[in-house]
């Protein structure tokens, strides 16, 4: 069922070259300008190619790429969802493409359709405000943060801690930090979810917040999310929400129902916008009731005549973002969500977990822990969870997230999310199957079917080649 090799075989004589090392025509330039002779020129040489030529060279060298339009894309925690082209349709509306600058009068689309989502999304995430402006899901735990660290200041609360799960996503450490909190970090209990002890060890009087993603990184739901949020809350912190794994309960639980305080919504993740390629991207938050007078400006606002309007709230943390956030990315989110409605949404996250149940039932690997929701964390136990992803890029799939999180040993954490189809699903199992139990030779040797085989990474790493001409040394 899955394809034998990948969709662009490597072969050093098939290297595919750059349009200037193709046929090439020398132009002749006569030039009367200004400029001064040192700094022109007499002729430059060109690619001299036919339409056909061109768009063949981009074809191949989109072959050589992976995409979400090519198979399925199962990054646990990353959610590389697809993305409707119905939104680009609508995202691409002339009627889109205003300045940002325009006066309330002239902009009243504008301002319903962000009203209209900030009321979506605080539907969705049980929050009573909602601001569009970070523009991605690490601006949006910064913001939040930020206003959760306006708080305490404006209530004159010394709080100095931030408390972290180990299996949290990264940019939590760093946005504390870069909050200026210190981390502490809390370690897993022994069914892989928070340990009510070690929590209750780590809250104080200097705790300003605990950020949780639930349901966890391997897809476990926080069972004692009551309990949890009891202990933050008598301490005086705040509870903060990790949008990330809302895909899991989209339509069915809410963050503000379990005693979340604040949210980020990762709108790449839930609602199928872009994701990566350094953006753009969109991180809305939602806060609280209390806490609704420290978001950023501007929020909008309809005024009793039935027009919409932006304010400042009254202690807001300032702008995160300049003007009012991604606003073609918004408008994605928005038609999603409208052309989706309740049934869709709910729709949405029955597959997204269904999918992660029955391709785990499909594979051989050990799967520590459960039961999962969107993705699980499988452990390739004695074989080194990277090689055996590698393997599987030569049977023409794309391999899970791995070595994290490190509570899974080897981990491959897998989310293929709610678009895939049986018939992928049982190709992805197929791929894990084979490269998981092929020889310690091909497994270690792999890729060798890609356009690029294996590399050094680590030597990538401290000595990036920036260029091809630089790859293409011997330097």
């Amino acid at each position: 069922m899955i394809h034998d090799q990948a969709r662009y075989t490597h072969d050093e004589t098939k290297r595919e070259p750059l349009l200037s090392e193709k046929d090439q025509t020398t132009v002749e330039i006569d030039d009367d300008g200004p400029l001064p002779a040192d700094l022109t020129r007499d002729s430059v040489t060109l690619p001299s190619l036919s339409e056909p030529e061109i768009a063949r060279h981009y074809t191949r060298l989109s072959q050589m790429n992976w995409s979400i339009e090519s198979g399925p894309y199962p990054l646990g925690s990353c959610t590389m969802k697809y993305n409707p082209k119905f939104t680009e349709d609508v995202a691409a509306d002339p009627n889109a493409a205003i300045h940002p600058d325009r006066a309330a009068e002239t902009a009243q689309g504008n301002l319903e359709l962000r009203y209209r989502l900030q009321e979506c999304l605080g539907t969705i995430g049980g929050m009573d405000a909602v601001t569009l402006q970070p523009p991605a899901g690490a601006a949006g735990e910064f913001t939040g943060i930020l206003i959760a660290k306006a708080y305490h200041e404006h209530h004159n609360n010394d709080r100095s801690e931030v408390i972290i799960p180990a299996s949290a996503h990264g940019t939590n450490f760093a946005t504390a930090s870069m909050a200026g909190y210190d981390v502490v970090e809390l370690p897993p209990g022994e069914d892989g979810r928070v340990d009510l002890e070690a929590l209750e060890a780590a809250v104080s009087a200097d705790t300003a917040a605990l950020m949780l993603t639930n349901p966890n990184t391997i897809g476990l739901f926080e069972r004692d999310i009551v309990e949890i949020a009891e202990m933050v809350h008598d301490a005086g912190g705040l509870l903060y929400y990790d949008g990330a794994n809302l895909n899991a309960l989209l339509g069915r639980a809410r963050p503000g129902d379990m005693g979340f305080d604040i949210m980020h919504y990762n709108v790449h993740k839930t609602f199928a916008t872009p994701h990566g390629g350094g953006g753009p991207g969109a991180g809305p938050v939602g806060v609280v009731s209390e806490l609704e007078s420290y978001l950023p400006t501007p929020q909008v606002k309809q005024t009793d005549s039935g027009a919409y309007e932006e304010f400042e709230p009254e202690r807001s943390i300032g702008k995160v973002h300049g003007f009012t956030g991604n606003w073609l990315v918004l408008i994605k989110t928005y038609a999603y969500i409208a052309r989706l409605g309740d049934e869709g949404l709910l729709d949405a996250s029955a597959k997204a977990v269904l999918n992660a149940n029955y391709l785990a039932s499909q594979i051989d690997l050990e799967i520590p822990y459960g039961p999962f929701h969107h993705e699980f964390a499988a452990t390739s136990g004695d074989r080194d969870a990277a090689d055996v992803a590698k393997r599987m890029l030569d049977f023409g799939v794309h391999p899970p997230t791995t070595k994290w999180p490190e509570m899974v040993p080897e981990a491959m954490l897998t989310e293929p999310t709610e678009i895939e189809t049986k018939r992928s699903l049982d190709s992805l199992a197929e791929a894990f199957n084979r490269a998981y139990s092929d020889t310690d030779e091909a497994i270690e040797s792999a890729p060798s079917r890609t356009a690029a085989t294996r590399i050094d990474q680590a030597s990538a790493a401290r000595n990036p080649r920036l260029s091809w001409h630089a790859l293409d040394s011997d330097e």
